[in-house]
C-alpha cells in the first residue's frame, strides 16, 4: 500500500512544472515519515570507501537536497548517504526559469540551474542542527559565479563544512557555471587541488578526523584530460573521484526537449559515463575511491557501474521517473545479484568489466 502511494504521487508531481514539483518532493519529506519502507540491512552490501563505512552502495547525488534540508530523509528511503548541494559561499539565485526540463522519453533532464542555493550560513546552521545523528552525510562545494577568487570560495568551503561532513565534494564540472570547468585543466587543477588538501590537513587536525575529499569531474574529457586529472588526484592524495557531472552532449535524444541549453542528466548519460569511470579505474589505480554516477536507476545499471570500477555509486534523476521507492528496489536487486554471483560481498564484484567498458568510446 504505502508502495503505492509513492508511485501515486510521483505521477501527481508530474501535473507541476519540474522545479516546483521539485521543491513538493523536498517539503513531502519534511513532513516527517519515509513514505516507503526500505529492505532490511544485508550485511553483503555494506562498503567501505576512504576510511567511511557505507550500510550499502547507494547514494542520493548532489543537487536534489542543495540546502541540506533533508539529508536524514534520505537516508531514511534506504540510501547509504547522501549529499546535499552543491553549496556556494554566498547565496545565489541561480539562471532565470525556466531551468529544468524533463525529457520522459529519453528517460533524462536537461537543467541549467546555475548553482541555486541560500549559501554557507543556511547549509551550515542545518548541519549543526543534525550534529552527532547517525548517518554518512557529503557535503558539495562550489564557487560563486560572481567571484573573485573561486579558489578562495572552495578553500572557505573546505573550512566551514570540514567538521560536519562526512566528506567533501570539490564540484568544478558544473556546465552552468561559466568557466567554472575551467578548474580541470592541469595547472588549474593542481592549484585548487593544493589549496584544498592544505585546508583540509589544517582543519582535520584541529578536530582530531580524518575528511575524505572527493573530486567531481565532467564526462566531457578527451583522454588527455582524464590523464592530467588522475596525475594530481594521485599527486596531491585526494581519496576519491566522482564521475560524472552532467553532459552538453546531445547525441541520440528524441524528446523535444533535447534543443535546450544545460546539462543532461539521467539515462542517456550512462554509457559515456561508465566508459569515463572505467578508464579513470585504469588511471588511478585500484586503491582511489570512484563514485560513480549517471543514468543509474536499475540495479542492473547500478552493478554495471560497480564492475566499471565504482566503489559506490549515486543517482538523482532516475528516482524523479521512479520515486521514492527507487533506492529499495535497487537494493533488493544488489542483494540478488550477491546471491546470484556467488561472492560474499557486492564489492567483490568491483572491476570485473573494467576492460570492456574502458574500450568503449567517450
Amino acid at each position: 500500500m504505502i508502495g503505492a502511494l509513492a508511485r501515486l504521487g510521483t505521477r501527481a508531481l508530474f501535473a507541476f512544472e519540474p522545479e516546483r514539483a521539485h521543491g513538493l518532493s523536498v517539503a513531502a519529506l519534511k513532513l516527517g515519515p519515509a513514505v516507503c519502507r526500505p529492505p532490511a540491512l544485508d550485511p553483503a552490501l555494506c562498503v567501505e570507501i576512504a576510511g567511511l563505512v557505507l550500510p550499502n552502495p547507494l547514494g542520493m547525488a548532489a543537487g536534489y537536497d542543495k540546502n541540506a534540508e533533508v539529508p536524514d530523509a534520505l537516508l531514511g528511503l534506504g540510501f547509504g548517504f547522501a549529499e546535499v548541494g552543491t553549496v556556494t559561499p554566498l547565496p545565489q539565485a541561480g539562471n532565470p526559469r525556466p531551468r529544468i526540463f524533463r525529457l520522459v522519453s529519453d528517460g533524462a533532464v536537461i537543467n541549467r540551474l546555475g548553482f541555486n542555493n541560500e549559501g554557507h550560513s543556511a547549509c551550515l546552521s542545518r548541519l549543526e542542527a543534525r550534529a552527532g545523528r547517525p548517518g554518512i552525510v557529503g557535503v558539495n562545494i562550489g564557487a560563486n559565479k560572481d567571484s573573485a577568487d573561486r579558489v578562495a570560495d572552495y578553500r572557505l568551503g573546505v573550512e566551514r563544512f570540514c567538521r560536519l561532513a562526512s566528506y567533501l565534494t570539490v564540484n568544478i564540472s558544473s556546465p552552468n557555471t561559466p568557466g567554472l570547468r575551467n578548474l580541470q585543466a592541469r595547472e588549474s587543477l593542481a592549484e585548487l587541488l593544493a589549496v584544498v588538501r592544505t585546508a583540509r590537513d589544517a582543519e582535520d587536525a584541529r578536530h582530531r578526523q580524518r575528511t575524505p575529499v572527493f573530486l567531481k569531474i565532467a564526462p566531457d574529457l578527451a583522454e588527455g584530460d582524464l590523464d592530467d586529472i588522475a596525475e594530481e588526484v594521485l599527486d596531491k592524495g585526494i581519496e576519491g573521484v566522482i564521475v560524472s557531472n552532467t553532459t552538453l552532449a546531445r547525441t541520440g535524444l528524441a524528446d523535444f526537449a533535447a534543443s535546450e541549453a544545460g546539462g543532461l542528466s539521467g539515462r542517456p548519460l550512462f554509457a559515456r559515463s561508465t566508459a569515463v569511470l572505467a578508464r579513470m579505474r585504469q588511471r588511478l589505480g585500484p586503491k582511489v575511491s570512484l563514485i560513480g554516477v549517471g543514468g543509474v536507476d536499475t540495479a542492473e545499471t547500478a552493478l554495471e557501474k560497480i564492475r566499471a570500477g565504482a566503489d559506490v555509486v549515486q543517482l538523482y534523476t532516475g528516482m524523479i521517473y521512479a520515486g521514492p521507492t527507487l533506492p529499495g528496489q535497487i537494493l533488493r536487486g544488489l542483494s540478488q545479484a550477491v546471491l546470484r554471483e556467488g561472492v560474499a560481498r557486492i564489492s567483490d564484484l568491483r572491476d570485473s568489466a573494467v576492460e570492456r567498458w574502458a574500450a568503449e568510446p567517450i
